[in-house]
């Protein structure tokens, strides 16, 4: 936490508890930088400020802010008008509440912040919030002014520290009125069972191993520009299994995740389970659920062949009549 750069300084009031704090980044980009270059000789764009009455580029130094009204007209607003702001927050990060933290819409939630004790004597303090916090098992709602406005926060426990995230006004969060479908649907429970089974199984996926896929592709290409070496190949589209309704979809997902044999399977053992039945042969369909369907033919043709060659004469005189017998006791 030391080596982060705080990026404002203030106190949280706990009452008449003054606690002096920094606040710093609690999160990072790891996005590739790009930057924008003319396409036709790559040459860099630049981004340059201009003074519209002077018609000359200007420094940072020399740029302040002003608010616009109605006609056009311009007001400078300065940091020293800013400083007399007529509230208690300007510096001050106010508690004004404790709710439970599930209360808190994650709608709302916005950026992320952690506060470091400011000088060696706000440790005990800061202790003595962290630890009320975490008895209470709630969060901290405070009121705090950051980049020019007031903004509304959430002070909860992390690990051993306390973490800040802005949150929206309540009138800044848009209702879901007009989302959700307008047609009445109706679930099976079979379905419903199904999503079950298809939550349970992705559940075992932690966010740990999670990662940015897509990053490390768009690095994997800037390396190989770098090198010289050809782009690397685009993997083939995974092809789409026409999935015919719902239930289906989710058995299919559920044993995907579960790393189990295809479905397309189960029709077919069904389909060779169907047909012995309409033959009626027993022993003979128990076998050839064994065997695939080629090579019960291959030997079959073969000993129709050596049957015409060598016995052609015994088998019509002595298997024909045993074969025709059971078929006319099935008919009769």
């Amino acid at each position: 936490m030391l080596h982060m750069r705080s990026i404002w300084n203030g106190v949280i009031s706990f009452g008449l508890v003054r606690i002096p704090i920094k606040l710093v980044n609690a999160t990072e980009s790891h996005a590739v930088p790009f930057r924008e270059i003319h396409a036709e000789d790559g040459g860099r764009i630049r981004h340059r400020k201009f003074c519209e009455l002077e018609d000359r580029e200007v420094t940072a130094q020399e740029i302040s802010r002003g608010y616009e009204e109605a006609d056009g007209t311009i007001i400078p607003i300065t940091d020293e008008d800013l400083a007399h702001l007529p509230i208690p927050t300007a510096r001050t990060i106010e508690i004004v509440t404790f709710v439970p933290e599930d209360s808190i819409d994650p709608l709302q939630m916005s950026a992320a912040y952690y506060l470091a004790a400011g000088r060696a004597p706000a440790a005990r303090p800061y202790t003595l919030l962290r630890e009320a916090l975490k008895r209470g098992n709630r969060v901290a709602i405070a009121k705090f002014a950051l980049r020019g406005r007031e903004r509304l926060g959430m002070l909860r426990v992390v690990g051993e520290a306390i973490a800040l995230h802005g949150l929206l006004w309540p009138d800044e969060v848009r209702g879901p009125e007009g989302i959700a479908p307008d047609a009445d649907v109706t679930l099976h429970d079979k379905e419903l069972n199904l999503a079950d089974d298809l939550v349970d199984a992705l559940s075992e996926v932690g966010l740990e191993d999670l990662r940015d896929e897509y990053r490390e592709a768009v690095e994997e290409v800037v390396a190989a520009k770098i090198s010289g070496e050809a782009l690397p190949e685009v993997p083939e589209p995974e092809r789409v299994v026409e999935v015919l309704d719902l239930t289906t979809a989710l058995e299919r997902s559920v044993r995907a995740v579960r790393g189990e044999p295809e479905v397309k399977r189960s029709p077919q053992r069904g389909t060779t389970r169907s047909s012995p039945k309409e033959t009626g042969g027993r022993k003979s369909t128990s076998k050839a659920e064994k065997k695939t369907a080629s090579p019960v033919r291959k030997p079959t043709s073969k000993t129709s062949r050596t049957g015409k060659k060598k016995t052609t004469a015994k088998s019509t005189a002595g298997k024909t009549p045993s074969k025709k017998t059971p078929s006319r006791k099935r008919s009769a």
